[in-house]
């Protein structure tokens, strides 16, 4: 390995723009840059682009509907999966007016949990779905959280942290049956897992470009047809009046673009990505002892592995393996910065001391056999050293 070479596991963070989705967005910058909603061709034909791409992001999501135009009307472009979020648990509360809980997993994203303690304030019921020790949701309280009061119940895909994948098509069912309208936060899962809307219950889907190759800023909810919507953004007539605000062409042109490759690559990419983080993982039970690899290790997404390296402080192994320029985190993004363990460690009981060690490495269709090996040969050194001067570490056997 070139030692100048970065080593990027940090993909559940953000992805690299795929170099096909940037030469399908460069001509939208300074060749093609009319506005869509103006009437001239020279905007129209941008217009017709937005659709487009709208329709390669429904058909990654198997959303088969298309207006009398022949759009895909059941998706509506945002800015980000944490808008996403607002919008849908919003648009469920307007829907089901006169409900006042919401239902959701206590291991969710800040983008719906920050919103829910929010929306605490202003007198609705908030109810959490516990988690076991690998990370599964408790599907028995669940049922009994879930009644005539509930208006929206709001459980992500597969989670950021651990990878496990969750119930979803279950979850939606289970609302319905009490008249509750059903959210997921799929944005670790588009682009790894297939999915099948039609084939499903659910009534809004939040997704986000940065998580699946496209660039930050853009996102999609699906709206399943016939759930009535009311915006988060109010303006213009753009997105047929469900979000108002100049379109983010650019973007909006990556994120189709994004989505066509992931539908094209899923079943091919899914392997890859599985054997590497299985080697990953394989090498470093091998060679380092007191490990915990974390979530349920039967249902996972195929790029994600938590490990808990036991008696040290995963920041200071974060802060050495970026020395060897391997980038890695300790959870979400959104949270960094926190002295506490993740709030999806902390809900799962693992012990203080396996929390605090924990390394998120998350994987993507850019990192190799190699990059994976030299990770695998570096971390016993970088373990070791942190141990040394741990005074959990001489005190475990105590």
């Amino acid at each position: 390995m070139n030692k100048n070479q970065v080593i990027y596991l940090d993909n559940n963070a953000t992805t690299a723009v795929d170099a096909e989705v940037f030469e399908a967005m460069r001509p939208f910058f300074c060749e093609r840059y009319g506005n869509p909603s103006s009437i001239h061709r020279f905007g129209g034909s941008v217009a017709a682009e937005i659709e487009d791409a709208r329709r390669k992001v429904a058909d990654l999501l198997g959303s088969g509907f298309r207006d009398s135009e022949g759009n895909a009307a059941e998706i509506v472009f945002t800015s980000c999966g944490s808008e996403g979020d607002n919008a849908a648990i919003n648009a469920a509360l307007t829907a089901r007016s006169g409900r006042n809980k919401i239902v959701t997993s206590i291991v969710e994203h800040p983008g719906v949990l920050a919103y829910c303690k929010e929306l605490s304030h202003h007198g609705f019921e908030i109810e959490y779905i516990p988690v076991d020790e690998r990370g599964r949701l408790d599907l028995a309280y669940a049922e009994r959280a879930i009644d005539d009061s509930t208006a929206v119940v709001s459980v992500m895909w597969a989670n950021n942290e651990t990878g496990t994948i969750f119930p979803v098509e279950t979850m939606a069912k289970m609302a319905h049956a009490k008249g509750a309208l059903f959210h997921t936060d799929a944005v670790q899962a588009v682009g790894k897992l297939p999915i099948n809307l039609n084939a499903s219950e659910i009534d809004f889907l939040t997704l986000s470009g940065h998580k699946l190759h496209a660039p930050k800023g853009v996102g999609a909810l699906y709206v399943r047809r016939g759930t009535r919507f009311k915006p988060l953004i109010f303006g213009g007539h753009q997105e047929k009046g469900r979000r108002g605000g100049t379109e983010n062409v650019t973007s909006v042109i990556g994120l189709g673009k994004a989505c066509e490759l992931a539908q094209r690559n899923l079943a091919i990419e899914s392997v890859q990505l599985s054997r590497l983080r299985d080697r990953l993982e394989a090498g470093v039970r091998e060679r380092i002892t007191h490990i915990r690899i974390n979530g349920d290790l039967a249902n996972r997404l195929p790029n994600t592995s938590s490990i808990s390296f036991e008696y040290i402080e995963g920041e200071s192994i974060l802060m050495l393996l970026d020395m060897l320029n391997i980038c890695a985190s300790s959870g979400s993004a959104c949270t960094t910065g926190s002295l506490e363990p993740s709030h999806v460690l902390r809900a799962m009981n693992l012990p203080y001391t396996a929390a605090h060690g924990t390394v998120r490495f998350s994987l993507s269709k850019y990192n190799t056999a190699d990059e994976i090996d030299f990770v695998v040969e570096s971390l016993p050194a970088v373990i070791e050293r942190l141990r040394s001067i741990s005074p959990y570490w001489e005190e475990r056997d105590k």
